[in-house]
């Protein structure tokens, strides 16, 4: 019960002003210690859109990096979050929650393949939501022949826009995965 409850006093220090590397890595590191911790964190996530919400998804991120497995029972929750998000920030920490989780091919959803899509040639969106997006879109669309000529189409379209150097990374990765699968089922 004691770490339980200093867990939680440590999230309502979230709620204060931007933490330091070593807290966030604290906090992931006590979220992974038990369920209770996770659920707490990952409610504060989802309650506060202030920098305490801000602060809980940048320890999530830390988490997922950690063990990518740890917060796959929370992934619809992950995707309704991001659907509904406005804040830039937001959408990009919980698009890298979901780059790095298994996606099932019978469960996938189409409105978070559509945001994906949707996303990867707006140039309104920064390019770390543009390249997220392509990356969960590639997760999602590597299961289906047709999912895939559509991701190329939406390839062909960046090769016409000037982007940065991480969003042709993300380019040129996927489109080495893409090639990958054609050679596997060759």
């Amino acid at each position: 019960m004691g770490k339980v409850s200093s867990f939680n006093q440590l999230l309502s220090e979230l709620s204060g002003e931007r933490i330091s590397m070593p807290a966030v890595l604290r906090v992931a590191r006590l979220a992974m210690e038990s369920r209770e911790n996770t659920v707490a964190l990952i409610a504060l996530a989802k309650a506060d859109t202030g920098r305490g919400g801000i602060n809980a998804l940048w320890c999530l991120t830390h988490v997922q990096k950690a063990d990518p497995a740890y917060l796959q029972e929370w992934h619809d929750d992950f995707i309704d979050m991001l659907l509904a998000e406005n804040h830039t920030g937001r959408k990009r920490m919980l698009l890298q929650v979901l780059r790095g989780q298994a996606y099932d091919p019978d469960t996938l959803r189409t409105d978070f393949l559509d945001f994906c899509l949707s996303k990867i040639n707006a140039e309104c969106e920064p390019y770390a939501i543009r390249a997220f997006s392509l990356y969960c879109a590639y997760n999602m669309c590597k299961f289906y022949p047709e999912l895939i000529a559509e991701l190329n189409e939406h390839l062909h379209m960046l090769d016409l826009q000037a982007i940065s150097a991480g969003l042709r990374s993300a380019l040129r990765t996927t489109r080495l995965r893409i090639s990958k699968l054609r050679v596997c089922k060759k």
